[in-house]
């Protein structure tokens, strides 16, 4: 059984590992993968920090995270190994309801999975700009949360 909680500071080496293993698959056609750095390492890492987080746990383990900052949803991962299973989803729930109406995101128009449950739960391109990671150029979509006539699930 998967359960959720919000983030606690001995979490803190599960999220980065979470990352580091799901980066590279975000980056897949969507930017050049030498532009992956470990998230410790990268300028990033304080947004990270600051972000008001949430976990996933699996058998007494961290299997995937989400961040948000004031009204952007700016981080969700879930380890490779955890795919597949509803995480991901339930975890933009909790990211939704945290931050309500005003959610918005940005995703690399190459991460189809990501565009994929983000429409599914209601966000809609905003606009396409060009945007870089770590050096290297991609390409970015900036995704609103669409207004609605009557509030999602909670479930």
């Amino acid at each position: 059984m998967i359960a959720y909680r919000k983030y606690e500071d001995k979490d803190w080496k599960a999220i980065c590992q979470i990352h580091d293993r799901a980066r590279p698959d975000e980056l897949v056609g969507s930017c050049d993968p030498r532009g992956f750095i470990p998230i410790e390492q990268d300028k990033e890492v304080e947004d990270l920090k600051r972000s008001n987080k949430f976990v996933a746990i699996e058998d007494e383990q961290v299997v995937g995270f989400v961040g948000v900052d004031g009204d952007y949803l700016a981080w969700l991962y879930v380890h490779p190994d955890s795919y597949r299973k509803g995480i991901g989803r339930a975890l933009l729930k909790i990211a939704i309801r945290e931050i309500g109406a005003d959610a918005w995101t940005v995703v690399l128009d190459g991460n189809k999975k990501a565009i994929a449950l983000y429409k599914s739960e209601g966000f809609q391109e905003e606009r396409r700009f060009d945007g870089e990671n770590n050096g290297y150029p991609c390409k970015c979509i900036r995704m609103k949360q669409a207004n609605r006539s009557e509030s999602s699930p909670t479930s």
